[in-house]
């Protein structure tokens, strides 16, 4: 179930939610963040010293439901149905016009990795990009060695495409990253072309 409204926004999925961060959002955000940062930092770029500050929350806030009312970001968080907050998940760099494209990111918390949330999460975003949004390819990339990034994606209909070279800077410096992509009609490795 999809429920999309000027100021609101969810996704709904089997076993979580889908929504914009909201203020009271702060201390489970930060909490999971600070427990996690280990398992975290060395897929992320460097984290500012005030990363875990309720100003540098405020400001998320503020982004994620300004760039959701332009179309431009979905910034959202993963919940548990009982409303435990797992992890996040953003639909960013939107490109309309030929391109019909965006990028995915996401991040989840230690104690909930590796339990199928992330694909979850992955999978209810994609089909609102592809349905909804009328996107046509959905990019991702992470870090070679990042195995478990790596194996979401492909179980999430992500194909590999190849190697981008200093691609972002992860734990202060440039990474080349393994690049992939789910297109809303893949027609990659079949036979049958028109």
């Amino acid at each position: 179930m999809i429920m999309a409204r000027r100021r609101s926004f969810r996704l709904d999925a089997e076993r979580i939610v889908l929504r914009l961060p909201q203020h009271t959002d702060f201390t489970a955000w930060s909490t999971l963040r600070a427990e996690s940062r280990d398992f975290l930092t060395p897929w992320e770029p460097v984290w500012s010293p005030d990363h875990l500050t309720r100003k540098s929350f405020t400001n998320r806030v503020y982004w994620a439901a300004r760039a959701s009312r332009q179309g431009t970001a979905f910034p959202l968080f993963i919940l548990r149905r009982d409303g435990a907050l797992v992890g996040a998940i953003t639909l960013d760099n939107i490109r309309r016009g030929p391109a019909q494209s965006g990028t995915i990111g996401y991040w989840i918390g230690q104690r909930h990795a590796r339990m199928g949330y992330m694909a979850e999460a992955i999978g209810v975003l994609v089909h609102y990009a592809f349905t909804t949004l009328d996107l046509s390819r959905i990019e991702a990339a992470c870090l070679p060695e990042n195995a478990a990034s790596r194996g979401v994606l492909e179980k999430s209909g992500f194909k590999y495409e190849g190697v981008a070279q200093s691609y972002l800077q992860i734990a202060g410096r440039w990474r080349n990253h393994v690049l992939y992509s789910n297109l809303r009609l893949d027609r990659r490795g079949r036979t049958d072309i028109r």
